[in-house]
């Protein structure tokens, strides 16, 4: 069994999402957003760190993905974006845990099939993969759905490489 944390950065709302994973199949855990309002972009860098590193305490994940950065028209708001990121990285890697990054086109190719799929068709396959009640709002949607692309990417490269996944991200041979 392995526990993934699935995160989608953002410097004003930064989705999180967990499942474990067994074998084929996914466990929803937890998902929510941590919401920054309009504190000094300083003060929500914090936030971000100290919120995932309290997610982290509570849920105890394996390993962590992470959606990267992408450029659209704003430099300003890529730049902002990938402090974000970083926060949210740094949060993880202080408690020691493996990083996975993730293009938003890939996860939403491994969920969907195609790379231009929009917001409501991720929320739809989320929902259906993890059998979920509702759909989930947006950002812990995408969280949830880098973890599962996590997850699929990890099980394809096990069995292509003919290994087991062990605990923290450690192989071992069947």
């Amino acid at each position: 069994m392995t526990v993934i944390l699935g995160i989608d950065p953002g410097s004003r709302i930064c989705g999180y999402g967990l499942i474990r994973v067994r074998g084929n199949t996914f466990d929803y855990i937890a998902s929510g957003v941590i919401r920054m309002g309009e504190q000094a972009f300083p003060d929500r860098l914090h936030t971000i760190f100290t919120d995932i590193s309290d997610i982290i305490d509570e849920h105890t994940p394996d390993v962590v993905a992470v959606e990267e950065v992408f450029m659209g028209k704003n430099a300003s708001s890529a730049l902002k974006l990938g402090q974000a990121r970083g926060a949210a990285i740094v949060a993880c890697t202080h408690h020691r845990l493996p990083v996975a990054e993730y293009a938003a086109r890939k996860v939403k190719q491994a969920l969907v099939g195609k790379g231009q799929a929009d917001k409501k068709q991720v929320q739809q396959m989320v929902k259906s993969l993890l059998g979920l009640s509702r759909v989930p709002p947006e950002d812990a949607a995408d969280a949830l759905a880098i973890a599962i692309c996590h997850a699929n990417t990890q099980h394809t490269l096990v069995k292509m490489a003919g290994v087991k996944s062990g605990r923290r991200g450690r192989l071992r041979e069947s």
